[in-house]
C-alpha cells in the first residue's frame, strides 16, 4: 500500500495531474495571474450568454403577446374564435381548437366517417346532377323536384360550413351567386322552399356573413310574401314563383295545413332582423296570432285551417305529418327571441300544447315503449309516425326552462320517447326505421307504411339528448343508425331510401334532408357541444342553425346591433318523395 501511494504523488507532481495543484501555482505568479485573467474572461463570457438567451427570451415573449394583440385585433374584425376561452363556441369544425377541446377518441373516428360519408353524398351529386334539385343514385341523373331551385345544394351549404369543406362551399355558394335563379314559372311550396331555401341561404349567411346568401333569401322571400293575403293572415300553401297567384291545393279542399301555416316563423323573423325590414316578420307573426286566438285548452290544433275564416277545421291531431313543426317552432321562436318579454306569449303556447301532448302519451304493451298517439275527435289512434320522434329533442330542449319538478318530467318523457324510436330502428331487418308503426295491446308495435327515406327525426333526438344529458347511449344508438344507412343505403353514386325496410329493396332518390338534417345532426351528435351551440343557434326544422338575437319592444329592426348579432366566421320535413 506504500509503494503505490508513492507512485501516486510522484505521477501527480509530473504529470497532468499537477495542474489540479494548488501548490504548482503558488510557485509560478506568472501563471497564477494567467489562470485568473482566463477565470475572468470565461465568467463574463458565461454571464454575457446567459443575458443573450434573457434577452432573446424576453423578446420573443414580447412579439408572441404583439402577435396576439394582432390575432385578437383580427378576430375582432373577422369574427374569429378567441382561443384563450376555454368555452369558446365554434362554427366549424375547421376552427375547433384541440387544445382547449378533448375530443373522445372513439367520436372522433365516428365524426370521420360521418365527414367521408357527407363527401360521398355530395360528390354524387355534383357528378350527376350539379345545379339540380335531388339526386337519383341509382339512374345516376338529376330532378327538378322543387322547381330547379338546386334544392339538395342550398340544403347542404351549411352542412359543408360546419364539417370544415371550405372548396366544396366555396364551390356551391359561386353556383349560387352565378346560376340561382328564383324567376321560375313553377308551383312552390311555401312551407318546403321556406325551411329549405330561404333557412338554407340565412344559414350560410350567418355562418359566413357573405351578403349575397342575404340579397338571394330577400329575393324568394319576397315571391313568398303574397300567399300571407288573406282574410285571416293564415297563408296558402302554394304560389308559383313567377306569376305570384297563391293558393291551396285541391285536396286538402280550400283548407292550408297546420304545419305549413306554422312553420315559417324562424325564417322570416330572422330575415327581418337581418334586413331591417319588418314585412318578413309582420306577415308570419300575424299568423301566429290567429293560432293563438284558436288554440283550444290543450293546446293542439287540427292540422287543417281555413284561411278564410281562421278557424279550424275537423281534421286529425298529430304531432307527425302535416301537424308536427308548428309546436316546434312555438318553443324555437321564443328561443330564438333569446326569452325575452317580446316572445313570451310563444313559450305560453307551446307549455299548453305539451300538457296536451301528455293526454296523447301511452305505452305499450308488454315491453313498456312510450308512444305519442294521434287524435280524431275525442278518439286517439294507436300509431305514430317516424316523423314525430322530432318530439323527444324538442321536449330535452324546452324542458330546461320548466321548474324542478316539472322539468324532470318532461325529460323523462323525451328519454322513453327517444327510447321508442330508437326501437322503431332496431325493430326491423335493415335495423332502419319504416315511415310510421302501429301499436297493438300485447304485442308492442309493428311497422305500418315500411318505407325509410333517409329521414333524420330520431337522430335529431338523439343528438338534443346526448347535449342535455351527457349520457352516451344515444351516441351509440346514433352510431347503429348511421351503420344501418351505410349498410343499406349507401351505393357507389350516392345514398338511396329503402321501399322496404323489411327486405332492403331500394328507391331511387337521395333526399336533400340527409345532407341538411341526417348526416349533420349525426355529425353533431359526435362532435363536442361547443361546435354550433344551443346558446347562440337555434335550427329550423330542416336543421339549419340560425343566430339567436334578442328581442325587445325598443329593439329597431336593422339596427347596428341587431346587424352586428353576427359575427363573422373566416372561411316535409317534409313531405319527403319516396321513389
Amino acid at each position: 500500500m506504500a509503494r503505490g501511494g508513492g507512485r501516486l504523488s510522484s505521477s501527480s507532481s509530473s504529470g497532468p495531474w499537477r495542474y489540479l495543484n494548488p501548490a504548482y501555482y503558488l510557485k509560478r505568479p506568472k501563471r497564477l495571474a494567467l489562470l485568473f485573467v482566463v477565470f475572468v474572461f470565461a465568467t463574463f463570457a458565461f454571464w454575457d450568454r446567459q443575458s443573450l438567451v434573457s434577452e432573446y427570451e424576453s423578446e420573443m415573449a414580447r412579439l408572441g403577446e404583439e402577435l396576439s394583440r394582432l390575432q385578437e385585433q383580427l378576430r375582432n374584425i373577422e369574427g374569429m374564435p378567441k382561443k384563450q376561452n376555454p368555452n369558446q363556441h365554434y362554427t366549424s369544425d375547421k376552427l375547433i381548437d384541440k387544445k382547449l377541446v378533448e375530443i373522445d377518441p372513439i367520436n372522433n373516428e365516428r365524426r370521420e366517417k360521418v365527414k367521408e360519408a357527407m363527401l360521398h353524398a355530395w360528390n354524387s351529386y355534383v357528378t350527376y346532377a350539379w345545379g339540380q334539385d335531388e339526386l337519383q343514385p341509382q339512374s345516376r341523373n338529376g330532378v327538378n323536384s322543387f322547381g330547379g331551385l338546386g334544392a339538395t345544394l342550398i340544403d347542404s351549404l351549411d352542412t359543408l360550413y360546419i364539417m370544415g369543406f371550405e372548396d366544396e362551399f366555396k364551390k356551391a355558394r359561386d353556383w349560387v351567386a352565378n346560376s340561382l335563379d328564383f324567376n321560375k314559372d313553377y308551383e312552390a311550396s311555401v312551407f318546403e322552399t321556406t325551411i329549405r331555401v330561404v333557412g338554407g341561404l340565412l344559414s350560410a349567411y350567418d355562418l359566413s356573413n357573405d351578403e349575397m346568401f342575404l340579397e338571394k333569401a330577400k329575393d324568394i322571400a319576397n315571391r313568398l310574401l303574397p300567399a300571407w293575403d288573406t282574410p285571416s293572415g293564415i297563408p296558402y300553401n302554394s304560389i308559383n314563383l313567377m306569376h305570384g297567384r297563391p293558393h291551396n291545393p285541391g285536396w286538402t279542399n280550400g283548407d292550408s295545413i297546420l304545419a305549413d301555416s306554422g312553420t315559417e316563423q324562424l325564417e322570416f323573423i330572422a330575415l327581418s332582423q337581418r334586413t331591417g325590414d319588418p314585412k318578413y316578420q309582420e306577415k308570419a307573426e300575424n299568423t301566429i296570432k290567429q293560432f293563438e286566438k284558436i288554440l283550444p285548452n290543450d293546446g293542439l290544433l287540427p292540422i287543417f285551417i281555413n284561411p278564410h275564416s281562421g278557424s279550424a277545421s275537423y281534421s286529425t291531431i298529430t304531432f307527425g305529418a302535416m301537424g308536427d313543426s308548428f309546436y316546434e317552432y312555438l318553443l324555437k321562436v321564443w328561443i330564438q327571441g333569446n326569452k325575452t318579454e317580446s316572445v313570451k306569449h310563444y313559450r305560453k303556447m307551446w307549455e299548453k300544447s305539451m300538457e296536451g301532448l301528455l293526454t296523447l302519451v301511452k305505452k305499450t304493451t308488454p315491453s313498456s315503449f312510450t308512444y305519442i298517439c294521434e287524435k280524431n275527435g275525442d278518439s286517439l289512434h294507436d300509431k305514430m309516425d317516424e316523423l314525430a320522434c322530432f318530439a323527444p329533442g324538442m321536449l330535452a330542449l324546452g324542458s330546461t326552462d320548466y321548474g324542478p319538478e316539472k322539468s324532470k318530467q318532461m325529460l323523462t318523457l323525451a328519454k322513453e320517447l327517444a327510447k321508442t324510436c330508437y326501437n322503431f330502428y332496431e325493430s326491423t331487418p335493415t335495423k332502419l326505421a319504416g315511415e310510421n308503426y302501429f301499436f297493438h295491446s300485447g304485442q308492442d308495435m309493428s311497422v305500418g307504411t315500411s318505407w325509410n327515406i333517409l329521414r333524420p327525426e330520431t337522430v335529431e333526438s338523439l343528438m338534443y339528448l346526448y347535449r342535455f344529458t351527457g349520457d352516451k347511449t344515444y351516441q351509440d344508438w346514433g352510431w347503429n343508425i348511421f351503420q344501418a344507412f351505410e349498410k343499406n343505403s349507401r351505393i357507389e353514386s350516392g345514398y338511396v331510401g329503402l321501399k322496404d325496410v323489411n327486405t332492403g329493396n331500394k328507391d331511387n332518390k337521395m333526399q336533400t334532408f340527409f345532407l341538411a338534417e341526417t348526416l349533420k345532426y349525426l355529425y353533431l351528435l359526435f362532435s363536442p357541444p361547443s361546435l354550433i351551440s344551443f346558446d347562440e343557434w337555434v335550427f329550423n326544422t330542416e336543421a339549419h342553425p340560425l343566430k339567436i338575437v334578442t328581442r325587445n319592444g325598443n329593439t329597431k329592426l336593422g339596427s347596428q346591433e341587431t346587424k352586428n348579432s353576427n359575427q363573422v366566421r373566416p372561411f316535409g320535413r317534409k313531405e319527403g318523395r319516396q321513389n
